[in-house]
């Protein structure tokens, strides 16, 4: 059976809100930058596994998420969406992670990313790095349409 994953790019004036993964040995991509959300619970759809896991981490309940795009790999079945945070990071209640920061895509290109609480520079995870690269590369192109001669 595949991992499901569901995760959010949440914007807010023109940032991503990321979140440095705890430094626990174990865990998926520990001490990196990734994106709030986490692993469906049997029977969660992937939008419901998200709020889930937002309200977890964050305890913040999001008004809109539009899926973004699905990657597959041999191990896992990762959803992205994607929607405006809506309050500021000073209302947030970072409860699994190390830190968060809004941090401008732009500055994602480097890899590496500062955080306040640590004041050093850290890694992006994979999912981090993949959502930036579709975000760079805009969006899919549309089929053309097939006429008929």
């Amino acid at each position: 059976m595949t991992l499901q994953i569901a995760v959010a790019v949440l914007e807010r004036e023109g940032c991503w809100l990321l979140q440095l993964r705890d430094d626990i040995a174990g865990i998926v991509y520990p001490g990196t930058w990734g994106l709030f959300g986490g692993h469906l619970d049997p029977g969660e759809t992937p939008e419901q596994g998200l709020r889930r896991e937002l309200q977890e981490e964050i305890s913040w309940e999001a008004a809109a998420l539009s899926p973004w795009f699905v990657h597959h790999d041999p191990h896992r079945l990762l959803h992205v969406f994607r929607g405006p945070l809506t309050v500021p990071l000073a209302a947030l209640e970072l409860r699994e992670g190390q830190d968060m920061v809004l941090a401008p895509p732009a500055l994602l290109g480097s890899g590496r990313v500062w955080s306040p609480k640590l004041g050093e520079e850290r890694p992006l995870a994979p999912s981090l790095q993949r959502a930036h690269a579709r975000l760079e590369r805009g969006p899919e192109p549309k089929p053309e349409p097939k006429v008929e001669g």
